[in-house]
């Protein structure tokens, strides 16, 4: 009797714990559905299947997807059925015994041709849609996306915006949610970048990707592309949207510690908004375009230096210039306050510590120039010391 009810209790114990997790479990869920809402382009919340296609081959992908699923749940039921058919109508307990069964030739011709017919039907089909994924000919706008650790930067190659170039980096608020340990509940988590790429409805647009440093991977689940962005090497994709609006992706191929801090923002606008977007640029371009041979004063290079490190430096360095961490700090760093820039200016073009300290050789001569002056002149390194544009170009050489 006592090992009776105490087994009773267990049990009644183990369903009450079960009870208890099922009804916390149902609140968290109910509490997270309720602070993030489906993001518009990118993920949604409990999402299961594909995210919604904007391009055609987005939408030739997922019916390839079900096709195939299709044909693998029937193989799945007919052979297991058979098997366990078999199983159950010839078992011994039932006065079944094994027997030597002839191997007709209709036998062997069948599980031979047949395999072979499925594989066939199932093979032209992911043929036409692999080789439309790989046919980047006449394309109206041809992007370069560069990755780096750990942002992107874009150039437009040709067609309309030839010549814009910019990078796109995780915005910063982002990532101090991320490093506060306790986000906050918003729908583009991690996916909010500085500079978005924008590209014109309807158009081809030719991606081709390479990198810096590591092996990166430029993706955007709702336009079915995915391509590996691998340095010394040029590889390229190419997507047209059918509709306007925002599309998020990020880098997925393990590039290190920041790898779940380099997201992909497109944004698609009519003809008429890009036109307006691509003479914006321009002119934005024309008026940061810096002569690399001027003479700055030191205010000037702090000022310009402040929003370089800001855009840049800020998310590693921290605003204080104390870093995290691995992060070395730049406050009080004998590189940084060195009457001898040489060796500060070469850490900025190369990069330092494998990787740790990416190389930054994609900002210009003056914003190099400037942040450098800026971490010379901020904090306690309040050293009055100058790096001018033309020490950069001259250690490039």
């Amino acid at each position: 009797m006592k090992s009776g009810r105490s087994l009773r209790e267990r049990l009644a114990a183990l369903r009450s714990a079960v009870t208890t997790l099922s009804l916390g479990a149902g609140v968290w869920v109910s509490a997270a559905a309720q602070q993030v809402n489906d993001l518009p382009g990118g993920p949604a919340v409990n999402q299961l299947n594909f995210a919604p296609p904007a391009t055609r081959i987005a939408e030739e992908q997922h019916w390839l997807h079900w096709f195939m699923m299709g044909i693998c749940a029937v193989i799945f039921v007919v052979v297991f059925g058979v098997m366990f058919y078999s199983i159950v109508k010839h078992r011994k307990s039932v006065g079944h015994k094994a027997q030597d069964l002839p191997e007709p030739i209709w036998v062997e011709l069948g599980w031979t041709i047949v395999p072979l017919l499925i594989v066939i039907g199932m093979a032209l089909p992911a043929t036409k849609v692999l080789v439309a994924q790989k046919d980047t000919t006449n394309a109206d706008v041809t992007i370069k996306a560069v990755g780096m650790q750990w942002k992107w930067g874009y150039e437009y190659l040709k067609g309309e915006g030839e010549g814009i170039g910019f990078l796109s980096t995780l915005d910063n608020s982002h990532r101090v949610m991320s490093n506060s340990g306790k986000p906050e509940a918003v729908d583009d988590y991690l996916l909010k970048v500085d500079n978005p790429l924008v590209v014109p409805v309807g158009k081809k647009i030719r991606i081709i990707t390479t990198a810096n440093d590591v092996i990166h991977a430029w993706m955007v689940p709702a336009f079915g592309v995915k391509q590996d962005a691998i340095p010394g090497f040029v590889r390229d994709t190419w997507f047209r949207a059918e509709k306007t609006g925002d599309f998020y992706g990020q880098c997925a191929e393990l590039c290190g510690k920041e790898h779940a801090y380099m997201p992909i923002h497109v944004r698609v606008v009519t003809a008429e908004e890009y036109s307006a977007w691509v003479a914006e640029q321009q002119a934005i371009m024309a008026a940061a375009a810096d002569d690399p041979t001027k003479v700055w004063t030191l205010a000037d290079l702090v000022q310009r230096g402040e929003s370089v490190y800001a855009a840049n430096c800020v998310a590693c360095h921290q605003a204080n210039g104390k870093g995290a961490g691995p992060i070395k700090p730049l406050d009080g760093s004998a590189i940084v306050t060195a009457a001898d820039p040489a060796a500060f200016v070469n850490i900025m073009l190369n990069g330092a510590g494998g990787g740790a300290m990416p190389a930054w050789k994609q900002l210009s001569d003056t914003e190099l120039a400037a942040v450098m002056t800026f971490a010379k002149n901020s904090w306690s390194n309040a050293t009055q010391q100058i790096v001018q544009p033309s020490e950069v170009v001259a250690a490039r050489q």
